[in-house]
């Protein structure tokens, strides 16, 4: 509902079953409503609602009553939460809440409250939670300022509390003194997890409500949602809040538990969240007993801007045990967790040095800068920000790069490269560690992978289909050779670079020089070996440790098998270890990432053997399951540059976006979607979605009614489309029989049907011809990578190639009228979008300009869509008397995007041709705001992980 601020206006409070009146200060008076306590939907004392016999009310808010109930079939006390009788009549939103409900309840903590079930009778809908006794924090806080030891033994248990949902995807959103019970054996218990969200409704103008709670609201339309008190900045503002917002709520609560006082106040609503948008906390009311790092730790929470503030709240709680154990000193700040640097919209760059408690340590770390040693002296952090051009966003507002390595440091540890980026571009910058301002690197724009000569005075780089390398002195880029999709490179002494060129393919070499590379080592075919990449040159100049991916680690690289080859033999050893992304470190030890942790295991590099046990030395590196890449690396002198993980989630939501730029986001429930597919009568969309430790499965989105049907169960399936008629769906798989495309009855029912199975390590469908005969899909082939394959679905033909070259060509689709083939090809060294008539002979036409990808049909056939640089792009096409296609022309941009695993696309087009569909990830999916850097690391890795001592 719109609450209106005009005075003397009664009006019903939505989930309050109050009425109230708008005085002449703008505040709400609560007028008892005795006809609203009788009406359906209140349970009465002694009502049985299921198997709950109702026993006592024991509370009330903006999110329904709550009841002591006894539950007569398992013989327990419960919480009964009755949802308003609006709200239950309301069947989106009640689809909604349960499909909500059934994630909250799969959290299981100690100190959470748990969500039972959801139960229905005699028109009562209630949901069924564990029954808390013990008082509220607010209570507890009404008796006086806590002491400061209590407030961090309850603080550690909130943040426990928090850290275990904000790792499962779940925000609180209303966390406050009133959601936090304290049990009798002082244990908390962290209440209406998830629910503000979950009883959310969509909403066309902001709905305000007056304290206590603003119950009636949705964030995602900007909508208030949360307590006045303890929102943060941008839930105030009713824009999109992510786990941050939570942050800031707990940094409430800390203070609010300290000082005896809430951090904002003020006489209205209004009046608070002015406070909460404008005013600072008084930070003089802290006790003078609370320690240092607690006062820095509540400054980083409670930062207005949210991209300054403290990142995860488990850095917090490491903060927090430190000091209840007394071991919190400038120098055990956990890594990053205060590091986040104060950065300002105008400035070019930012830092910040974590544990800089006195001037003395800061003297040290900037010495540390000046004279990098050889990885002996005191271990010392520092963090810096990605500039961003005069006048523009900040650098990593939304962009998708979580497929490339973007960090280096030269050996020396004298220099750092790093990617910046503005929009969908991006920038190299280097920054000397002797010095406070990074340089753009001249010519690396649309850079990815970045990496240095032995000698430091070069950085090499891929960047428009191009392996490239810049002087750090200054001067042009210089292009080395071709590398269309690129998966690292490393510089040996011998003045060659090793390089992965391509998703799928072996390791080459060039000359540093430039010119003609030469294949190093290729995937054996034989063994499923499908993909070697990250490669890596030992110190002794003549191995390269390389990863091996197989046709089933595609889409999670995370176990991969990590090989040492000897340059000269060319002969390979399989390390006994799984992960990705491997580095030798000096300290003796082979560094690689596996489940988003880096890991650390001693390593003989002579003999090329493991001789230890692998053990996690780093969390919070960011990372890219899907590709294998991981933000670290360690230079000859032990220090350690990587990027954190943000608040990144996998999980994103399926939007539209039409030709005005307008985003509307659809009501089906956030997951790592891939592969976003429309059917042809525009009501349906058939969708991947991750199941089981790194396989996918397909799925089917229901638009009119918003439900979510899962249409495989093998955990291999992958890529859908549609049949022509919509009665069907074929799909990608890799099982264990062998990759094939299959095909199933879009209701679920009967059996699948194999339409293609071959030799082909990958197979995966694009398109269905308009008449059903035909289906387009692209192979792998040993020797000439993608390809594109037109298989026949009627008679006795057999699949023939219909693009087969030494270049990679794949996303092929159908026109509507099935006479032309659009597709990609990297054939002049970048991707770029193609025409050609089928089944042909015919000529060739050339759709991009500017390179292009995954081209789209409209359904009317006369105009043909396709991605470029961060943006959809159109193309006018006629047929008669030949093929001719216009100028191309920006139509929308695209917001950050997730791709699904063996991707046959990653947005699609309605019907109309007036809108697109995508899936848009989370707006935090882009390079972090800062890089870090841990002078001298590998002393304290030696301490970690000892290295055996070697004969």
């Amino acid at each position: 509902m719109h609450l209106c601020r005009s005075f003397g206006q009664t009006l019903w409070v939505e989930g309050l079953q109050q009425l109230a009146f708008v005085r002449a200060d703008g505040q709400l008076t609560q007028k008892s409503d005795s006809h609203s306590m009788s009406r359906k939907g209140i349970p009465v004392i002694s009502q049985t609602i299921a198997h709950y016999r109702v026993q006592e009310k024991i509370g009330a808010g903006g999110m329904g009553e709550v009841y002591r109930a006894y539950d007569t079939r398992l013989g327990r006390n419960v919480a009964l939460k009755v949802l308003p009788e609006a709200f239950s009549r309301d069947t989106e939103r009640m689809a909604r809440f349960e499909r909500e409900a059934k994630v909250l309840a799969s959290l299981n903590h100690p100190n959470i409250a748990s969500i039972y079930g959801l139960e229905e009778s005699n028109g009562v809908r209630a949901l069924v939670m564990e029954l808390v006794e013990g008082p509220t924090l607010a209570a507890r806080i009404s008796e006086g300022r806590i002491p400061v030891e209590e407030v961090l033994t309850l603080a550690k248990q909130i943040a426990d509390g928090l850290e275990y949902a904000h790792e499962r995807g779940i925000v609180h959103r209303d966390l406050k003194p009133s959601n936090v019970k304290l049990t009798p054996e002082s244990q908390v218990k962290l209440l209406d997890f998830g629910l503000a969200k979950a009883l959310e409704r969509e909403t066309t103008e902001p709905e305000l409500q007056d304290s206590p709670t603003l119950s009636a609201a949705a964030t995602r339309t900007g909508v208030l949602l949360g307590t006045a008190a303890y929102m943060s900045p941008e839930q105030a503002r009713g824009k999109r809040v992510d786990r941050r917002a939570d942050i800031w709520a707990f940094g409430c609560l800390l203070y609010e538990m300290l000082a005896g006082r809430a951090a904002f106040t003020g006489e209205t609503t209004s009046d608070i969240l002015a406070s909460v948008i404008r005013a600072e906390p008084d930070w003089s009311s802290l006790p003078g007993s609370v320690p240092p790092r607690i006062r820095e730790l509540l400054r980083r929470c409670l930062q207005k801007e949210a991209k300054q503030r403290l990142r995860d709240v488990g850095d917090g709680r490491i903060i927090i045990e430190e000091a209840l154990s007394g071991s919190v000193t400038s120098d055990t700040v956990p890594a990053g967790a205060l590091t986040r640097p104060f950065r300002h919209r105008g400035a070019v760059w930012a830092w910040a040095v974590a544990g800089l408690a006195l001037g003395a340590v800061g003297a040290v770390v900037i010495a540390s800068y000046v004279h990098p040693n050889s990885g002996e002296g005191p271990v010392s952090r520092f963090a810096f920000g990605f500039p961003a051009p005069d006048g523009q966003p900040p650098a990593s507002e939304g962009f998708p790069l979580r497929d490339f390595p973007a960090v280096a440091i030269s050996r020396d540890g004298t220099k750092i490269a790093y990617l910046g980026a503005h929009g969908h571009t991006t920038q190299l910058f280097l920054r000397p560690v002797d010095r406070l301002e990074s340089q753009p690197l001249p010519g690396s724009t649309n850079a990815t992978s970045p990496f240095f000569s032995p000698d430091g005075q070069w950085v090499g780089f891929f960047a428009d289909g191009r392996l490239k390398k810049a002087s750090v002195n200054g001067g042009e880029a210089t292009t080395l050779c071709d590398a269309p999709i690129n998966r690292s490179a490393t510089w040996g002494p011998d003045s060659t670079i090793t390089f992965a060129p391509t998703l799928f393919g072996g390791l080459m070499r060039v000359s540093a020089a430039g010119g003609s590379p030469e294949i190093l080592t290729a995937p054996d075919v034989s063994k499923n070996e499908l993909s070697y990449r990250w490669p890596e040159i030992l110190p002794d100049g003549v191995t390269v440790l390389f990863v091996i991916g197989n046709a089933q680690d595609i889409g999670s690289f995370s176990e991969s098998k990590i090989v040492a080859m000897r340059l000269d033999t060319r002969e390979k050893k399989i390390l006994p270890i799984l992960g990705t992304y491997p580095r030798y470190s000096p300290s003796g030890h082979l560094l690689f990432e596996r489940d988003g942790r880096v890991f650390a295991v001693a390593f003989d590099p002579k003999r090329l053997e493991v001789t230890g046990q692998p053990v996690p030395v780093l969390d919070g590196v960011k990372t890219s399951p899907s590709s294998g890449a991981a933000d670290f690396a360690v230079s000859d002198t032990g220090s350690l540059v990587y990027l954190p993980e943000n608040a990144y989630t996998r999980d994103g939501e399926i939007a539209w976006v039409d030709r005005k730029k307008q985003v509307k986001e659809l009501a089906a429930p956030a997951r790592h979607y891939g592969s976003p597919h429309i059917s042809p009568d525009g009501k349906r969309i058939a969708v991947a979605i991750p199941s089981g430790s790194s396989g996918s499965d397909v799925w089917v989105y229901e638009i009119p009614h918003g439900t979510l049907t899962r249409l495989t169960f093998d955990e291999h399936s992958s890529a859908p489309i549609w049949s022509p008629d919509g009665k069907r769906i074929a799909f990608a798989t890799t099982r264990p029989t062998g990759p094939a495309i299959l095909v199933k009855a879009a209701d679920g029912s009967g059996a699948e049907e194999t339409l293609v199975a071959g030799e082909s390590l990958i197979l995966v469908p694009t398109s269905w011809s308009s008449d059903g005969k035909f289906l387009a899909y692209w192979a792998v082939g040993s020797a000439t990578g993608r390809d594109i394959w037109i298989a026949p679905l009627t008679g006795e033909g057999k699949p023939q190639p219909f693009l087969q070259t030494k270049f990679n060509e794949m996303q092929a689709r159908f026109s509507p009228d099935s006479r032309w083939i659009a597709y990609q090809s990297e054939e002049s060294g970048r991707y770029e979008v193609y025409v050609q008539p089928f089944p042909g002979p015919g000529g060739k036409w050339q759709i991009s300009t500017n390179g292009g990808t995954t081209p789209v049909w409209a359904q009317n056939g006369r105009e043909l869509f396709y991605m470029s640089s961060g943006n959809f792009m159109s193309v006018g096409v006629t047929t008669q008397p030949t093929f001719s296609a216009s100028t191309p022309r920006i139509i929308a941009d695209y917001p950050p995007f997730l791709m699904g695993r063996l991707s046959n696309g990653v947005y699609d087009i309605s019907p109309d041709g007036q809108r697109f569909l995508f899936v848009r990830a989370n707006v935090e999916n882009g390079p972090p705001d800062e890089v870090r850097v841990v002078l001298n690391w590998t002393e304290e890795l030696k301490h970690v992980a000892p290295a055996s001592k070697q004969p």
